[in-house]
């Protein structure tokens, strides 16, 4: 284990006892005689999936035998999806995505058949977000991939794409050059220069399908939290829910925009502060809009409350690369999705039903 990789252990560590300790106390009823006994919460971490740090918590009093075993499940869940959405790496017995892209240009591949629905969801959030969330965009955002890495070793010649590499590239982002046999579970990329990248849906739609597991057992009181996408299982066992905080995207890490109260929902953020790069003075952020072929210029961040963690990780990029008035009229028109926009001079807005998430400090 390299002094790095040690580091992220560590932080990540504390970082789970900082949340446990922080949502134990949050939700609390008002009246506290009426309040139930506490219940001592438990969490377990894993490392491996993502390129993240994930979280298991139950608050609902699980038996650590139980626990245990409802945590393994999860991990195996999110493995599994890891290993399928993975597009730098393949794996024994796997057909992933990356062997789809590397077998673009040829014959259709016989896909395990949750990639397929996962991939019939993807061209279904296409449609939702009138193309912004594109899996198809790939072939643009492996050039920002590719200076992003290049920057993190080398930051002293770092560089971005040229606009003649991005406009090159924008010729193979078509969805229509995913092309999906449902019935016979295979799927092909017609195009050998186009690829696949799902940043903006698979961490979130993996979430989600963790999560029906933990329903199909009559898990209640649990949190997920995959690098950041929270998805709530049923209530505390007061009945509240629990307490999260936005990030001020121009703030100290521990200064915070707002403070809401979920419960059996998900919460997702996409913002311009964790992954980006620097170059000549000007930072680039890993958000690209599909319009200007680079990084989304419209907010510093934006949350999506929404049921389902994978709809909420596909709207809080389309959302993010959309102008104000195009972004909230396609918020406020889906049914069950509140949004949160923080814009670059601070200014927060939201949409009609967002207020009632609402936190006290």
């Amino acid at each position: 284990m390299n002094a790095l990789h040690f580091a992220k252990r560590i932080c990540a560590l504390l970082l789970l006892l900082a949340l446990l300790s922080a949502l134990a106390g949050c939700g609390q009823s008002g009246d506290e005689s009426a309040a139930p006994e506490a219940i001592e919460p438990k969490g377990k971490v894993y490392y491996s999936y993502f390129d993240t740090v994930s979280y298991v918590y139950d608050y609902a009093g699980d038996s650590a035998e139980r626990f245990d075993d409802r945590s393994a499940e999860v991990s195996l869940i999110l493995q599994e999806y890891h290993q399928l959405f993975d597009i730098y790496h393949e794996y024994a017995g796997v057909v992933n995505l990356c062997t789809l892209n590397k077998a673009a240009g040829g014959e259709a591949l016989s896909l395990d058949p949750r990639l397929i629905d996962f991939l019939l969801t993807a061209r279904d959030m296409y449609d939702l977000t009138g193309g912004e969330m594109n899996v198809m965009l790939g072939a643009v955002l492996r050039l920002w991939h590719d200076c992003r890495e290049a920057a993190s070793t080398d930051p002293e010649h770092a560089s971005i794409p040229t606009e003649e590499q991005l406009k090159e590239a924008e010729g193979h982002t078509g969805i229509e050059l995913l092309e999906i046999d449902a019935e016979k579970g295979t799927a092909r990329i017609t195009d050998p220069l186009a690829s696949i990248d799902v940043g903006a849906l698979g961490k979130g739609y993996a979430v989600e399908r963790a999560a029906e597991y933990l329903e199909s057992v009559g898990a209640e009181g649990y949190v997920l939290n995959v690098g950041g996408n929270i998805r709530c299982i049923g209530a505390r066992p007061d009945g509240s829910g629990w307490v999260t905080a936005i990030r001020n995207p121009d703030r100290a890490a521990e200064d915070f925009a707002l403070r809401i109260r979920i419960s059996d929902t998900a919460c997702v953020t996409s913002g311009i502060y964790e992954r980006y790069f620097t170059v000549d003075g000007v930072r680039y952020h890993h958000i690209i809009d599909k319009d200007t072929l680079n990084p989304a210029a419209y907010y510093e961040s934006l949350t999506v409350i929404t049921r389902d963690s994978g709809l909420a990780d596909a709207l809080s990029t389309a959302l993010f690369c959309m102008p104000w008035e195009e972004s909230v009229r396609l918020a406020e028109s889906l049914e069950g999705v509140e949004a949160l926009w923080i814009f670059p001079d601070g200014e927060q807005r939201s949409t009609s039903g967002f207020a009632a998430y609402a936190a006290e400090a």
